[in-house]
């Protein structure tokens, strides 16, 4: 049996997806910046998708810009506010200590000038409180981007309240919702975000494709100069089979959202009961603000590139963190920001689910890694000092 457990890395496309890509292949090829007649019917094509995203997030058709994912909206939302903050001389900057690469790097390319950045802790229960935001806010505060749900441990942070917050201090909120969107129920403006970056690939849909809510009125900085694209603020020609497979995915998703969510956390609470009875292990992320389909654990005396690699090799498909530094050997920033030791942080293992997911598949999964888990420590040194009492358990 192979179980694909890796849904947060990326997610098998839907074949309501599929199907809607092909006819931007064999007919609707056009590019929507023509004028001619067969470059209209794609324009029209790109804008129906437009307002069928925005319905799904709950905001105006203009207020939707496609991107070619989640890292270039995140990029393209927190430049703006900066670069409008700066005009104004506020270069403040309110995140939390685990978001996304995508990020922390805008943001620490910011610092060197002259931004200043509050990493909000996350320690307890692994994630942040509105009031953390609050306590933060200064008059030169130009921005706080925070994001919907974590990747690596599903924690789903109080986007409203937050954005409640800012939208009484007057502060542009951005929130990289990556992660949430097609899983969990957003209303931007219900939930006072002013700008939000989401990426297909994520909820079923194509790779290299995504999108930014950007609140009317709100000026954008261009990433990407060129053409006059995207009203002007994203140069390029629109990825348009992209575009309406993602539509079409996200579409699905929102159709089914309550009944999928029900699924997969049924599916998740079952492995985090099961993994849990592994002696010395922990769960990572928020116990009960958590993503339907996310189970994360650090099982300490081991190392968790090795338990990859022998769960791939019983059929077990899953990460140790995101997918974006899986080359790297230093352990998860995520896991050392929630106050996990590097000892532990290196024996981390994520599985994230999706309602393609079993019962059976679970029951596999609950199967091997006790296994894998107790092999690795056997052959361990560092667990025979545990065991041996030359080492004390941190777990």
């Amino acid at each position: 049996m192979q179980v694909y457990a890796d849904n947060a890395a990326t997610t098998k496309m839907s074949e309501a997806a599929i199907r809607a890509m092909v006819p931007c292949f064999e007919n609707i090829y056009g590019n929507p910046s023509s004028l001619h007649s067969v470059g209209q019917e794609a324009k029209e094509v790109l804008e129906d998708a437009r307002a069928r995203v925005a319905k799904c997030l709950g905001c105006e058709p203009r207020e939707i810009y496609f991107t070619s994912g989640g890292s270039e909206a995140d990029n393209q939302a927190i430049l703006s506010a900066a670069r409008l903050g700066q005009r104004k001389g506020k270069m403040h900057i309110i995140s939390t200590a685990f978001e996304h690469h995508a990020v922390l790097h805008t943001l620490q390319k910011l610092e060197k000038e002259g931004f200043s950045v509050t990493y909000l802790d996350v320690k307890q229960n692994h994630n942040i409180t509105a009031q953390q935001v609050k306590d933060a806010l200064r008059e030169d505060t130009c921005l706080v981007t925070v994001m919907f749900a974590n990747n690596e441990i599903g924690s789903i942070l109080p986007i409203a309240e937050i954005g409640a917050i800012c939208k009484e201090a007057g502060v542009p909120f951005h929130t990289d919702a990556v992660q949430a969107v097609g899983h969990v129920a957003i209303d931007v403006k219900a939930m006072n975000i002013d700008m939000l970056s989401l990426s297909a690939h994520k909820f079923h849909g194509p790779k290299g494709v995504g999108a930014l809510y950007c609140r009317r009125g709100f000026p954008l900085t261009n990433v990407i100069d060129g053409g006059a694209q995207e009203r002007g603020k994203r140069a390029g020609t629109e990825n348009l089979p992209g575009i309406c497979g993602m539509v079409a995915a996200l579409e699905d998703a929102y159709a089914n959202l309550e009944t999928n969510a029900t699924k997969v956390a049924a599916l998740r609470d079952k492995l985090i009961t099961g993994l849990s009875q592994i002696p010395h292990c922990a769960l990572n992320g928020d116990p009960v603000n958590r993503l339907p389909g996310n189970v994360s654990f650090c099982f300490e005396g081991i190392e968790g590139e090795a338990l990859l690699l022998l769960l791939d090799m019983q059929g077990v498909c899953a990460s140790s963190g995101s997918a974006c530094t899986s080359g790297s050997l230093d352990p998860s920033h995520v896991l050392l920001a929630i106050g996990r030791v590097h000892d532990v942080a290196h024996g981390s293992l994520r599985l994230s689910l999706s309602e393609y997911n079993t019962d059976e598949e679970i029951d596999h999964i609950l199967t091997v890694v006790p296994q894998v888990v107790d092999t690795l420590r056997r052959m361990s040194p560092v667990w025979r000092d545990l065991m041996t009492g030359k080492r004390e358990f941190i777990l």
